[in-house]
């Protein structure tokens, strides 16, 4: 799934992620399915606790189809750490940048019981390839609590954004080959 090889910087419309932060992970999936349906999956951002166990709960700030300027407010567990309690986060995203079917960029503090992240800034790259689309994702934490123990605050973002990639690109090839689903992207 993971790729050692990854474009110099990963960015929505010229914007990436937070340059100077100490806690950075990058990764990418080729997913086989159309582009339109893991787009949607993406940006159907009420939906991700149905495709996504980790998500327990969102509430959309604002109506309509996500663009620039909207704002969830979302919630996951989190393991104890060395440096933090086992606890529930809540993130609250405001999408800075959005370029349908392209890009896709938000930002934001997540907050629970003994656990700050002053900002996250969170990018994702959609790519139409011969057998699929490649998705990439960057993201990075700021925060003197978390930059407290960088290598532990970056070994769980990791394990995050792996497992969304992984449950993004279950739910996409399984809407795109399942009853009524899309058809496969070539090569799929």
């Amino acid at each position: 799934m993971s790729s050692t090889t990854h474009p110099p910087v990963i960015t929505c419309d010229g914007q990436g992620v937070d340059p100077a932060a100490r806690i950075r992970y990058r990764s990418e999936t080729l997913i086989h399915a159309p582009l339109h349906t893991i787009w949607h999956l993406q940006t159907d951002v009420e939906r991700w606790p149905s495709w996504q166990a980790p998500v327990t709960g969102i509430e959309r700030l604002d109506d309509g189809e996500l663009r620039a300027g909207s704002a969830f407010r979302w919630t996951t567990p989190v393991p104890e750490t060395p440096i933090t309690p086992a606890t529930t986060l809540v993130i609250t995203s405001t999408v800075t940048h959005l370029t349908p079917y392209r890009c896709l960029r938000w930002a934001g503090p997540a907050t629970g019981e003994g656990l700050h992240i002053d900002n996250g800034v969170h990018v994702w790259t959609f790519t139409e390839v011969a057998d699929g689309v490649l998705v990439r994702t960057e993201e990075t934490w700021t925060g003197d609590q978390v930059e407290a123990d960088a290598a532990t605050s970056t070994a769980y973002l990791g394990y995050g954004l792996e497992a969304w990639l992984t449950d993004l690109r279950t739910a996409a090839e399984k809407a795109a080959t399942g009853p009524g689903g899309d058809a496969p992207a070539s090569g799929g």
